[in-house]
């Protein structure tokens, strides 16, 4: 199985001020995939808006990769995550399951049909967050 993991839309899916400071709020998110990372041995994916804290990008590991979109701006991450989601079908069709972390409508309408979608509820659940 491979996850990529939208992360602003996971940490903002909920109204805990995480507005007020973005870096913290990435790093709290970063820390607690990877914590769940450490029971399975799925590689996950974990794409953040740009810019990224140098100290969120530290946690990566093992099977935890850590991204900083390419590009500021409007649906920057979403374009990483939809070419990272076809570079992999492109790569291993048949190989690894891929599962993609969003309740973005617009990144859901443009994922491959080859791609499973959670919804952010449903993964905050499983990851404890």
């Amino acid at each position: 199985m491979r996850w990529v993991v939208d992360g602003n839309n996971v940490y903002g899916s909920r109204p805990d001020g995480w507005w007020n400071d973005r870096a913290r709020a990435s790093a709290r998110l970063a820390q607690r995939v990877a914590e769940w990372c450490r029971e399975h041995d799925d590689e996950v994916t974990l794409v953040f808006d740009a810019p990224l804290a140098s100290a969120t990008a530290l946690l990566a590991g093992g099977n935890l990769t850590i991204v900083e979109a390419a590009r500021r701006g409007r649906d920057a991450a979403d374009d990483d995550i939809v070419d990272l989601v076809e570079e992999w079908l492109a790569a291993d069709a048949a190989d690894h399951e891929i599962r993609v972390v969003t309740s973005d409508r617009g990144l859901r309408r443009r994922l491959p049909a080859e791609a499973s979608v959670w919804g952010v509820g449903r993964f905050r659940e499983l990851i404890g967050y």
